[in-house]
């Protein structure tokens, strides 16, 4: 639209130029550029937001009709846009996000985990940020990756333009947590929705004249249960009324999780109504599509209209989620949408809605929604959605599920699945087994049994690497600091020939500046260690004590299943040539004193 415009202005000038010069003919050419520049911000691609919230139900909304909570932004966003009521995505996180971001089945793309490498991208998927980027969108993601750390399955190597927040899974601590911006380590501000929101405001202000794709990936209601006093005051000591929400409860930690989901919930509808706010301010409510959805069942008991399953499931409550989208005065308000939809579906619409061409670099297993949004009776094929992970296996057809068991169930006059009835339907109860042994033939095979994928040290594309203790694999004595990795930290490193491992490629040779994140007790300073690649190494030494506390426990509304954090100290040990190539990264001690060497969080290999 913007090269029309300044071609059209061009030519414009040119024939002023032959033009005499009087009032008459300056002034219609002034009227011509002025009407051109009217053209030029009417036909302005429509800009995108996308939020995804994370462990949120489909029942944690009060649209939905939960009476325990108040969401009336989103309420508002689906009152005045369409409402997806039968959406589905995966049972966890990073499969969602891997279906969001390229239209198909996240085992496609290589994603078989939650953490350690598997829940990794492959580098031959499209992802939605660069199809946009491509079509001249800035592009910018604000919160959790969770689709892998380091280039080029770092969000700045997938499309996105600026890039705030963390790449792993769940985080240990909400306020002022480590988070890192273009791959640099920063320290966030606040509570960490609120400064993700902080992020996403700025980046449409920004680019208010120019379209812009937004992917906000907020990572709550998440455990750790952490959120500010102003939404917890009203939960903590609330009386929760609706089935699921109430109980029965077996311990007082599942009392305070739900209470605290709840809150969260609230404290993201705040940060929602935010950027609709600013949205408002900046005159581009009219030209953005706002896109709303969560990326699997609810982390906990609470109300979720009594659906079968939570997070992790393949059951309905497990895979199904809110979608909201608005889009002002271009789609219909207050529509509600029964048919069956998923995530897979959300790039081919949004490539439908605008008006972007390009081909997809590989089939899609999603289908456009742009019929289903603008048309009352549009001409809709029942389909299947498929619901996989780690041996579970659903199918959802419009009316009937079939579970990992393959039990059989009516959705329609039996949506909790109570009654199983592959007795009383056995051509439907066929016919699923047939597509799920046939999707399994044609879609599951192309998921390695074993990933050899390493991670990448020194790609072009991103000057630091993060190389965490998440990553890494503990010899000896050695353990995490948590039986969940994605935030711990390697700690009893009590003997000498303990060691860490990575299996590693260097994507470029070159030089790097390392930099390790530690801390030790005072006995262990005059320790060294020696980190290896190849036959290239580097020493490193402990010539100061760093030994924080752990922390995080003072703001968690529940008790918690993940590690605390802890302030690591950051120790600049040199520069180390690296040869390009696969191998394996070496941290071991060479010189041991006091009873440990160090704890453990990451490396960073700066290129120089």
């Amino acid at each position: 639209m913007k090269k029309k415009f300044f071609d059209a202005l061009y030519l414009l000038l040119l024939k002023v130029r032959s033009m005499k010069y009087n009032l008459i003919n300056i002034f219609t050419a002034l009227l011509i550029v002025t009407f051109l520049g009217c053209q030029y911000q009417n036909e302005k691609s429509p800009n995108v937001i996308i939020i995804l919230t994370d462990d949120q139900g489909w029942g944690d909304l009060s649209i939905k009709g939960n009476q325990d909570l108040s969401t009336p932004n989103i309420d508002k966003l689906a009152k005045t846009g369409v409402q997806f009521d039968r959406f589905f995505v995966s049972p966890v996180c990073s499969p969602t996000r891997a279906e969001l971001l390229t239209g198909r089945y996240h085992v496609r793309g290589g994603v078989y985990s939650t953490s350690t490498g598997g829940e990794r991208l492959d580098i031959d998927e499209q992802t939605i940020a660069q199809v946009f980027k491509k079509a001249g969108y800035s592009t910018a993601a604000y919160g959790k990756w969770h689709n892998g750390m380091q280039a080029p399955y770092h969000p700045n190597s997938r499309g996105f333009d600026d890039y705030y927040g963390f790449c792993s899974g769940h985080w240990g601590n909400y306020y002022n947590p480590l988070l890192e911006h273009n791959g640099n380590l920063v320290k966030g501000e606040g509570f960490i929705i609120d400064d993700l929101t902080n992020h996403g405001i700025d980046f449409i202000k920004k680019n208010k004249n120019d379209p812009f794709f937004l992917y906000l990936p907020f990572n709550t209601p998440h455990s750790p249960m952490q959120v500010p006093d102003l939404f917890w005051e009203k939960f903590k000591n609330k009386t929760l009324s609706q089935i699921g929400s109430n109980g029965p409860f077996k311990t007082q930690h599942q009392i305070d999780h739900t209470r605290a989901a709840l809150a969260m919930c609230e404290n993201i509808d705040w940060n929602v109504g935010r950027i609709l706010e600013q949205l408002e301010k900046q005159g581009l409510s009219k030209n953005t599509i706002v896109i709303y959805l969560s990326d699997n069942g609810p982390n906990g008991k609470r109300w979720n209209a009594e659906m079968k399953g939570i997070k992790g499931t393949t059951d309905e409550g497990g895979v199904r989620s809110p979608l909201i989208m608005n889009w002002k005065g271009k789609i219909p308000q207050g529509k509600i949408i029964k048919k069956i939809t998923s995530v897979i579906d959300l790039l081919p619409t949004l490539k439908d809605l605008t008006g972007i061409k390009e081909k997809s670099k590989k089939p899609l297993d999603g289908i456009s929604l742009k019929p289903l949004i603008l048309n009352e009776t549009p001409n809709w094929k029942d389909r299947l959605i498929y619901n996989y992970w780690k041996g579970r296996f659903s199918i959802r057809s419009q009316n009937y599920r079939l579970d990992k068991d393959n039990k059989l169930f009516d959705m329609v006059n039996d949506p909790n699945q109570l009654i199983d009835i592959s007795e009383k339907q056995p051509k439907v109860l066929g016919k699923l087994i047939q597509a799920k042994k046939q999707w399994e033939k044609e879609v599951l095979v192309e998921l390695p049994k074993k990933d050899v994928r390493p991670f990448f040290i020194g790609h072009p594309s991103l000057q630091t690497t993060q190389i965490p203790a998440r990553d890494g694999k503990a010899h000896g004595a050695i353990k995490r600091s948590n039986r969940h990795p994605n935030c711990t930290y390697f700690t009893n490193w009590i003997n000498l020939e303990d060691k860490i491992t990575w299996e590693v490629e260097v994507a470029k040779a070159g030089r790097f500046e390392v930099i390790v994140y530690y801390t030790c007790m005072r006995d262990a300073i005059g320790s060294e260690f020696e980190i290896s690649f190849g036959s290239d190494s580097l020493l490193g030494k402990i010539s100061e004590e760093h030994n924080p506390r752990e922390y995080g426990y003072a703001n968690d509304r529940s008790l918690r299943t993940e590690s605390y954090v802890k302030d690591f100290k950051p120790l600049n040990i040199g520069v180390i040539n690296l040869q390009k190539g696969p191998g394996t990264m070496s941290l071991k001690a060479i010189k041991k004193n006091g009873e440990s060497l160090m704890d453990f969080r990451l490396m960073l290999f700066k290129r120089i």
